[in-house]
């Protein structure tokens, strides 16, 4: 089923008729669970990788011994997705209770060394006849491939992530490897992804408030404050219609287009090889709508619970934010950057 993006509130050119000038695209993906195949564009499906080429690995050094097994993690999900789906929901009986409990259990990995390979998980696959947004990729590659470390312990804090991330040419993988190695244990469930087929829409963006002209961010947010006191005026329940949360950038995973910097002032993302401003490449996001007036909820969606269409990777970043991943438009070979906001 294809998923439709509801017209915005209003048209935000109208009142800012400057926005015109900064009008971009952005590609929603749409992730639901579903059974992709290798030659599909997914989140957490199977990737097209070649039988003869070693399977990304972590070899950073940190604990990996301890944690939650993979099939575990999905087994609680599918326990509480059904609860979930009962009406009238009245939570989980005793004996899924019990049955969670065992499945939330940590467990140890004998002999695991801190510096042993861990595989990564393959967070996505995107082809870029798919994706109109996507940024090319280099040397005439259309497939984006991008693997994650299950575990938070990597970085100068020691509690950041690790990326993998991949561009190869589809028609050059034939004989395509069946059986990925997986890590036994995840440090945190939220790095174990659904399998996902994407439902690709393209939309029109806008920058984030705080990278347009001074001046022009200014007046959107004088206008902003006069419909809050407004709202506060009427003693109206629902959120006033804003800038960020429902007319520039949308929630969920897409490619392309502006990236948010909602929990962070804005800073550069400049290539680290050659200094060049970095593009959006990808947005991996916890939610796929939020809070504010739930603008971006697709029409085949609308009235949906939350647990069952706004959450349906699984997957989660730092507090459940997103991740935006960053390329080079000088050389897309150049290494990735990203940002956790």
């Amino acid at each position: 089923m294809r998923r439709t993006t509801p017209p915005r509130p209003l048209d935000v050119e109208a009142l800012f008729p400057e926005l015109a000038a900064h009008r971009g695209t952005t590609t929603r993906l749409h992730p639901r669970p579903g059974r992709p195949g290798v030659s599909d564009s997914s989140a957490g499906g199977p990737m097209r990788w070649p039988a003869d080429e070693p399977w990304p690995v972590c070899t950073e050094v940190h604990g990996r011994g301890r944690g939650r097994r993979p099939g575990d993690i999905r087994r609680s999900r599918e326990v509480r997705a059904a609860a979930y789906a009962r009406e009238p929901y009245e939570g989980l009986t005793e004996e899924e209770l019990r049955l969670v409990g065992e499945l939330e259990r940590e467990h140890r990995v004998p002999g695991a060394g801190d510096d042993d390979p861990v595989p990564m998980i393959g967070l996505a696959q995107l082809y870029a006849r798919d994706v109109p947004d996507l940024p090319a990729g280099p040397d005439g590659a259309d497939l984006l491939q991008v693997f994650w470390c299950p575990f938070d312990a990597h970085g100068p804090t020691g509690y950041g992530m690790s990326l993998d991330v991949r561009w190869r040419r589809a028609a050059e993988v034939t004989d395509v490897r069946t059986a990925p190695p997986a890590p036994e244990v995840v440090g945190y469930e939220g790095y174990v992804p659904e399998p996902c087929v994407l439902h690709p829409e393209r939309v029109v963006t806008y920058p984030f408030a705080g990278l347009l002209p001074e001046e022009l961010c200014a007046r959107i947010d004088t206008w902003e404050e006069a419909l809050e006191e407004e709202a506060e005026e009427h003693e109206d329940e629902a959120d006033p219609v804003a800038y960020q949360y429902d007319l520039s950038i949308p929630p969920g995973w897409r490619a392309g287009g502006y990236a948010s910097w909602h929990k962070t002032d804005p800073y550069a993302m400049d290539c680290e090889t050659c200094a060049t401003p970095m593009d959006l490449l990808l947005t991996v996001d916890s939610s796929e709508w939020d809070g504010g007036s739930g603008s971006w909820t697709p029409l085949e969606e609308q009235g949906l619970h939350p647990s069952s269409a706004a959450l349906p990777t699984g997957v989660v970043v730092g507090n459940h934010g997103e991740l935006n991943v960053f390329t080079c438009p000088a050389d897309p070979g150049h290494p990735v950057g990203w940002s956790v906001q």
